[in-house]
C-alpha cells in the first residue's frame, strides 16, 4: 500500500490504466498487470483482465525470462566486490575446459564474449533443459561466432556460463546462491525458479483468430541464470529500487551504477535507435530520456523492467502472452506519463556546512587552450566540470585524499584531476590526464606546454 503522499494524482493514474487497457486490448494477452515504482516505493498498480477468475495482483508470479540476466550480474559484481574474481579475467581462470575460455567475466556479462545467441537445436526454451546436462551440451562444439571482444552479441549461453561460474565458486546451486545472497536481503519472497500459486499460466494467442494455445512451462535446467526465473510486480519493483540506489547487504550504489552503465558498443543497425548494453542490463534511449532495465520473454510470457534514473521513476509490465503485446514500449510510456505529469521536485538547496579553502580556490572558470570551462564544488563533495557553452567533455570527480581527484563519467571517467601549485601555494594550473587548465586562455603567467608567444594577443595588421 501506499501513503499519502505517495499517491499520484487521479489524472495520472487514469492515463496509467488507460495505457495498459490499451496495451492488453490491442496485443490481445489474456492478462496484464504493471507497477510504477516513484522515490523507491510502489505507487501504482494496475491489472487488466484475470488470472484463474482473479485478477492478477502484486503477488501474482509471471515468468519474466531475460530479467533473469539482471539477477544472475549482481551475483558475478557480488563475487567481483569481495575479491574472488576480477572482471577482466578470462573464463578460463576460474572455468577451464569450456571452449569459450579467451572471453573475459566482463565480456560475458556485457555480450561481447563472441558466444552464439542460442544453445544448439533443439529449441532450448521448448525443451526440458535435462538435454543439456554439461556446460559443453550449452555450447556447442563450435561456440564462438565473433572474435571475443569485438561486437556485441547477445547471448543466451553466455550467461548459462556466468550461472555455471557462480555456481563453482560458492559450491551450491546457481538458485541457492541465489535466494541467499539477493532474493532474501531485499525481501523478494515471490521469486522463484518454479511457479508457486497464485501465478499465471503462459498462453500463445493466435495471430489470425482469438483463440489461446497452452505454452509449455519447461525446467531450463543450466540455462536458468537466462531465463528461469518467476516474479511479481511487487518483487519486481522492489528489485528496480535496488537498481536504482543499491543495497549494502546486496551490492554497493556505485557497484549498479556501473551495471549501468554502457559496456558493450550496440550492434551496427542498433545505433540510430541509441540501444546499448551495460553488465546486466539493456540501456535505450526514449527522447531525452535515458532508459535502464531488461526485457524478458519465454513461451507464454513477456517481461519488462524499466527504470528513468534522472526521474527516479520505474515501471514493470508482466503479461501472459508469447508474443502481441510490446512490453519494452509500454514501460516507457509508464514511466513517461508520471514523470512528464509529476516531475520530480528537486532536493532543497542547502548550503555545505564546511569547505576547505584549497579546494574553495578551485571553483570557477577555468581554459583548455581556448574552450572555457566551469567547476563547481557540489554539495556532494564532488567537483564537477562542463563546458561554459554547448556541448563538450564533462564530468564529476570524487576526492582522493591526496589532494587529487578522479573522473567518474563521460570521456574522464577514471582520469585523475591534479592541482599543480607554484612555489607560494597558490594554484598555477589544472593537470586532467596531462591535458593542462589555466584560469585564461593560454595564460601568460601558467606553465602551459609549449609555451606562451611572449608578444601575447594581438589582432592581424
Amino acid at each position: 500500500m501506499t501513503s499519502p503522499q505517495d499517491e499520484l494524482l487521479p489524472g495520472t493514474r487514469r492515463a496509467l490504466s488507460h495505457r495498459i487497457a490499451v496495451a492488453q486490448a490491442e496485443g490481445r494477452t489474456p492478462s496484464l498487470v504493471a507497477a510504477v515504482v516513484r522515490d523507491g516505493r510502489t505507487v501504482w498498480h494496475g491489472a487488466r483482465t484475470s488470472v484463474d477468475g482473479h485478477a492478477p495482483d502484486e503477488t501474482t508470479q509471471y515468468r519474466i525470462g531475460s530479467i533473469t540476466k539482471t539477477f544472475t550480474a549482481v551475483l558475478v559484481l557480488r563475487l567481483r566486490d569481495e575479491g574472488v574474481i576480477d572482471l577482466g579475467d578470462p573464463l578460463e581462470k576460474h572455468l577451464p575446459g569450456t571452449g569459450a575460455g579467451e572471453a573475459t567475466i566482463a565480456d560475458l556479462l556485457a555480450h561481447t564474449g563472441g558466444l552464439a545467441a542460442e544453445s544448439p537445436a533443439p529449441w532450448w526454451e521448448r525443451t526440458p533443459g535435462a538435454l543439456r546436462p554439461e556446460v559443453a551440451d550449452v555450447l556447442g562444439e563450435d561456440p564462438l561466432r565473433h572474435p571475443v571482444g569485438r561486437r556485441f552479441h547477445y547471448s543466451n549461453p553466455g550467461y548459462t556460463v556466468l550461472g555455471a561460474l557462480v555456481e563453482k565458486l560458492r559450491g551450491a546451486p546457481w538458485e541457492d546462491v541465489l535466494r541467499c545472497e539477493v532474493l532474501e536481503p531485499l525481501g523478494l519472497d515471490r521469486t522463484s525458479g518454479r511457479p508457486t500459486a497464485p501465478h499465471a499460466g503462459g498462453w500463445a494467442v493466435h495471430p489470425w483468430a482469438d483463440v489461446l494455445l497452452p505454452e509449455p512451462t519447461e525446467d531450463l535446467g543450466l540455462m536458468a541464470p537466462a531465463g528461469q526465473l518467476w516474479s511479481t510486480t511487487g518483487d519486481l519493483a522492489r528489485f528496480a529500487a535496488f537498481l536504482a540506489r543499491g543495497d549494502e547487504r546486496v551490492l554497493s550504489a556505485e557497484s549498479v551504477r556501473e551495471m549501468r552503465t554502457p559496456a558493450a558498443p550496440p550492434a551496427a543497425p542498433d545505433v540510430v535507435t541509441g540501444y546499448a548494453y551495460g553488465l546486466g542490463l539493456e540501456l535505450r534511449r526514449s527522447g531525452e530520456r535515458l532508459l535502464v532495465g531488461h526485457s524478458g520473454s519465454l513461451p507464454g510470457f513477456l517481461a519488462s523492467l524499466t527504470l528513468a534514473v534522472d526521474d527516479d521513476v520505474a515501471a514493470v509490465v508482466l503479461t501472459n502472452c508469447t508474443s502481441g503485446v510490446p512490453v519494452v514500449a509500454v514501460g516507457a510510456d509508464l514511466v513517461r506519463i508520471v514523470a512528464e505529469a509529476e516531475p520530480r521536485i528537486p532536493e532543497p538547496w542547502r548550503p555545505l556546512r564546511d569547505i576547505d579553502p584549497s579546494v574553495l580556490e578551485l571553483a570557477g572558470q577555468w581554459y583548455w587552450g581556448t574552450h572555457g570551462f566551469g567547476l563547481r564544488l557540489t554539495a556532494d563533495g564532488l567537483l564537477s566540470l562542463e563546458p561554459l557553452s554547448g556541448p563538450g567533455r564533462r564530468s564529476r570527480f570524487r576526492p582522493n585524499g591526496d589532494g587529487t581527484w578522479t573522473g567518474l563519467e563521460g570521456y574522464y571517467a577514471g582520469e585523475v584531476l591534479r592541482p599543480v601549485r607554484r612555489p607560494d601555494g597558490s594554484v598555477d594550473h589544472l593537470d586532467l590526464g596531462s591535458f593542462v587548465f589555466t584560469r585564461q586562455p593560454y595564460d601568460e603567467n601558467a606553465a602551459v606546454p609549449g609555451g606562451v608567444d611572449p608578444e601575447g594577443w594581438r589582432g592581424i595588421k
